[in-house]
């Protein structure tokens, strides 16, 4: 019999193996009322939400940034103009400053987004483009906090204000304190219609509002193939959306102008002090030449002299030109050479066409503009601006290297024509000394008109080049707002919060299974034990213990049936007549399943005796109201007690007796282990069909085990949500040891009804119907 429900237990497991979606299915369906819930809630929140959230609508731009050098000016001699409009913009390093927090910060200045007018339309609050009035803010203090100030009109001079539950009426532009604000007043704006109803008024900090915006606004490359970068900003009001990406990018080109405007400034106010000194050194040798020719009477040079000067002339050039460089680079050099010196450099200093040279002063200027910038916002202590100086330095230190090696290069030449003319000089033999003192004050008045010459030229072409800056960028497509509303969307509303309805009941019905401990389905018995299931036990809706006394025609009583009948496959014998019903631990059902199953047995006319065997905690004697006075324990230590002095029957079923646990020894086991046992079990053998021993809980202490010696059937019972799966593990111990024969599981106390299989016994007309309350108090527990 025992092979043949276990061959039957193995086709349980394998029919349920593919039903795993049915079970969890199943769970979902016994909570209904979670999900019913949960849905109602997440709508109402989703209802909430979409009715009182103001329409967010996304405006869009598009700018073309010139990705490419832009040059213009002549490209020789000392400046080179290039330098001025810049070199080749990176149209990933435009996003970037189109992202910074000081241009937006320009923005919400010009424009005072820090103030925001709002008015309640419907259930929501609804931004305006324009109010009625204006709050200025005639003195705010350091750090601006959050005001909320709501402004009702009550006649043409007057509005009532209530900040923060206190009401007071100012009039118009009456000044007045406003907490954690400053000085402030109302101006009313005669264009527009002061209506009855509140207006809010809102302010927050610059800087607050600022990242606000940031927040909202996306910035992309349209394609990898173009330099077009599109704006989007999503914003409540359109009007005010399209004006705030309108002052971004207009901020945006002035700033680049900005830049570019400075670096022109720095290069004029480099050539105005060359020329101030340059000027004073012609000067001066213009009076020396001038009281020379006085001094010594000299009109003109002999034709000799004339010849020295045109064969010379081609080497004075060379020594103008590079006297000019030397005297430019000397200059730079004493400007680079102090660390504190924090100016931007003329761009486009002339190297002899080094372009590399070039470069480094172009990144040498955007990082010393960048660190200005940044300085309106940190300190100089700041990790970012402590980065900044680091990149100038090095920059410093390499452009001054190259300075000094230019510098070498041009006094080497220097010296060699020097040396050239020199030459061509002492081959003149018979020029007079006059003329030849008076051609080195012509060769040097010479070289300095040429550098005062070359100067002016450069610092007129510096002006026309600082009026020819336009931007690296242009709007090819203004701010737009599109028609429709991207948030809230109702449908994706509606269903976020049908989904989340849905999902947070699964999943928290999921975590609970998962998290749970004690057995709830026969899978959880059979994952753990081979043991099988005999008896299965509904749920008592009532406190009657004698369920199959009161009600014999109840579903449990019908059950008990059940277990009587699938016990007979066991006690086969007449000789085979003790069952005995332990657990792993105390509260799982033994002595309501022994009352019940003795009474099921005792209604098919067997004489069934129960013996209360738990002499650590007997519970049996005390649900069926007998006295424990007498009982198992007196018969153990009085040899004067007959059996029939402790067997006492039952009110219940005159087929049905009794031997109680009697008074609680200090030694259960060894009382279990008296020697008068094995002649008591065999007393009582002759007399009764059924024995059935309600013993202590086996997970516990092993009083039970002590007594699995007398019994024919062992009846292990577990209990839906109460016995630990870890628990399990005991009778399957049992079970493989062979400590205990013919062991069985009984599941009691069983809830839900999707537990196993069902149990087919239908609906009984002696059984208590729960009532619906109880019903939906059950299906939430």
């Amino acid at each position: 019999m025992q092979e043949s429900l276990n061959l039957q237990n193995k086709s349980f497991d394998a029919e349920e193996e593919g039903i795993d979606f049915k079970k969890n299915l199943n769970r979902f369906l016994e909570k209904w009322p979670w999900f019913v819930l949960s849905v109602s809630v997440c709508l109402l929140i989703s209802y909430i939400y979409y009715n009182y959230t103001p329409p967010i609508y996304q405006v869009s731009a598009r700018i073309l940034v010139s990705d490419g050098e832009s040059k213009g000016g002549s490209g020789d001699g000392l400046m080179d103009l290039g330098g001025l409009l810049g070199s080749k913009n990176s149209v990933d390093n435009e996003i970037e400053i189109l992202k910074t927090r000081y241009l937006m910060t320009k923005v919400v200045e010009e424009l005072k987004l820090n103030i925001v007018y709002s008015q309640r339309v419907g259930l929501k609050n609804m931004e305006l483009y324009q109010a009625p009035f204006q709050l200025e803010i005639i003195k705010g203090l350091d750090t601006i906090g959050y005001s909320r100030v709501e402004v009702t009109k009550l006649n043409s001079d007057v509005v009532k204000l209530n900040i923060d539950g206190k009401v007071s009426n100012v009039r118009f532009n009456q000044p007045f304190q406003l907490k954690g604000i400053g000085m402030v007043k109302v101006v009313r704006n005669p264009n527009l219609i002061f209506n009855e109803k509140p207006y809010i008024c809102t302010i927050i900090s610059v800087d607050n509002k600022a990242a606000q915006l940031l927040g909202q606004l996306s910035i992309a490359l349209v394609n990898n193939k173009v330099s077009i970068i599109e704006l989007g900003l999503a914003y409540p009001d359109p009007r005010k959306g399209e004006d705030i990406l309108n002052a971004l990018i207009k901020q945006y080109i002035k700033a680049n102008l900005e830049d570019k405007n400075a670096i022109a400034d720095s290069t004029t106010t480099f050539i105005k002090g060359r020329l101030s000194l340059i000027a004073a050194e012609l000067g001066d040798v213009e009076t020396d030449v001038e009281n020379f020719k006085q001094r010594n009477k000299l009109a003109d040079m002999s034709a000799q002299s004339k010849l020295l000067v045109e064969n010379t002339n081609a080497f004075v050039d060379d020594l103008s030109k590079t006297e000019t460089q030397i005297s430019n680079l000397t200059q730079l050099e004493s400007y680079l050479s102090n660390e504190n010196n924090k100016r931007i450099l003329p761009s486009s200093i002339d190297m002899s066409g080094d372009i590399v040279f070039s470069t480094t002063i172009s990144k040498y200027n955007s990082l010393l503009v960048q660190r200005d910038k940044q300085l309106l916002s940190v300190t100089e202590t700041s990790p970012f601006i402590q980065n900044l100086d680091q990149q100038i330095s090095n920059l410093r230190k390499d452009l001054l290297e190259s300075v000094k090696s230019s510098k070498s290069s041009y006094l080497i030449t220097r010296n060699k024509l020097r040396d050239q003319i020199a030459t061509v000089e002492s081959k003149v033999n018979d020029v007079p000394k006059i003329e030849k003192d008076y051609l080195k004050l012509a060769r040097n008045k010479q070289i300095k008109e040429e550098l005062y010459i070359f100067l002016m030229q450069k610092a007129e072409e510096t002006a026309i080049s600082k009026t020819a800056n336009i931007s690296i960028a242009k709007t090819i497509d203004p701010p737009k707002t599109n028609s429709m509303p991207v948030s809230p969307k109702r449908n994706n509303i509606y269903l976020g919060g049908l989904f989340t309805g849905l999902i947070i009941p699964m999943g928290l019905i999921l975590l609970i299974n998962v998290l749970n401990t004690s057995v709830s389905t026969k899978e959880d018995i059979r994952n753990v034990t081979q043991v099988p299931i005999i008896g299965e036990i509904s749920h008592n809706m009532d406190d009657d213990n004698l369920i199959v006394a009161n009600k014999s025609r109840s579903a449990i009583s019908e059950q008990f049936r059940a277990l009587r009948t699938n016990l007979s496959f066991y006690l086969r014998n007449t000789d085979q007549k003790v069952i005995l019903l332990t657990s792993s631990m105390s509260g799982e059902g033994k002595s309501f399943t022994a009352i019940n199953l003795g009474n099921i047995l005792a209604l098919a006319g067997k004489k069934v005796l129960l013996m209360e065997l738990d002499l650590r905690k007997p519970g049996l004697s005390a649900k069926l109201g007998v006295s424990n006075d007498i009982g198992f324990s007196n018969y153990t230590i009085n040899e004067n007690l007959a059996v029939k002095d402790i067997v006492r029957p039952l009110n219940i079923n005159k087929n049905i007796f009794i031997i109680s646990s009697g008074p609680l020894p200090p030694n259960p086991a060894e009382t279990l282990m008296s020697e008068r046992m094995p002649d008591l079990v065999n007393a009582l053998k002759q007399e009764f069909d059924y024995i059935i021993m309600d013993a202590p809980p086996i997970g516990v202490i092993a009083d039970a085990q002590l007594l699995a010696n007398y019994a024919d059937v062992t009846l292990y019972l577990v209990r839906q949500k109460v016995t630990q799966k870890a628990q399990l593990s005991i009778v399957e111990d049992l079970h493989q040891s062979k400590k205990m024969k013919n062991i069985g599981l009984v599941i009691n106390d069983i809830s839900n009804k999707y537990y196993g299989y069902g149990y087919g016994y239908g609906t009984y007309g002696e059984e208590t119907k729960p009532g619906l309350f109880k019903k939906v108090s059950k299906m939430f527990s």
